[in-house]
């Protein structure tokens, strides 16, 4: 181990670290949006949109990342459509993730009992007010768990992103072992910095779950 090439390279991850940062935070906040507007459609089978939905879901979680992404950077211009990698990365986490965040809200929302919109309605609650301030709020506390860990996931699946030129993690590793052959170095660093960025998102996940437990239970 070369801790003098270490500390060198320290610089490189960190600026890699925040590549990997935004394409996590743009990553999982559109795929929540995403998935919310797929869950409602396919928990309340809106017509005119529920088989497109359910043919979303199913095509982008039988189809991996890499080949979505290849799609996007070297499939669309030859439509005429030329993304830069970051965009692409972007577009092709938000593609897999949405399914996946669709899939825990669904669970969610189905979950919620029947009679806590019949008893808002009858209170006078428009439909929009039911859902925003009685099935959403219950919806989430169930599909917490799911949502935590496809949030780890989907920061994870950055690490494929590098494929096309996105100068993250991952890639600034096998650039350090191709160009310098410094991989134990490398890879420590790797090690380290994916450490970092998601023990503090797993402990956050960790006590929101708790804390929805306790809330639930009055434990």
């Amino acid at each position: 181990m070369n801790w003098s090439y270490f500390w060198q390279a320290v610089p490189r991850f960190a600026d890699a670290a925040w590549v990997t940062l935004e394409l996590s935070v743009w990553g999982v906040a559109l795929s929540l949006l995403l998935g919310l507007g797929v869950a409602v459609v396919t928990a309340y089978r809106v017509r005119p949109l529920y088989r497109a939905a359910r043919a979303y879901v199913e095509l982008s979680r039988n189809t991996p990342l890499l080949i979505q992404l290849f799609f996007l950077y070297y499939g669309l211009p030859k439509l005429g459509i030329k993304l830069d990698g970051f965009t692409c990365g972007v577009i092709a986490l938000v593609f897999l993730g949405g399914s996946y965040m669709a899939e825990a809200l669904r669970a969610g929302l189905l979950a919620v009992p029947k009679g806590q919109s019949e008893a808002a309605k009858a209170i006078g609650l428009t439909p929009l007010q039911i859902f925003r301030h009685v099935v959403l709020p219950q919806a989430w506390a169930v599909a917490l768990p799911a949502v935590g860990a496809n949030v780890l996931f989907l920061m994870k699946e950055t690490s494929v992103i590098g494929a096309v030129s996105v100068m993250e993690l991952m890639f600034v590793t096998k650039d350090i072992i191709g160009m310098d052959y410094k991989t134990n170095e490398a890879l420590l660093l790797l090690l380290l910095s994916y450490l970092i960025i998601l023990l503090p998102v797993s402990l956050a996940a960790r006590y929101a779950e708790n804390r929805v437990r306790r809330a639930k239970y009055g434990v």
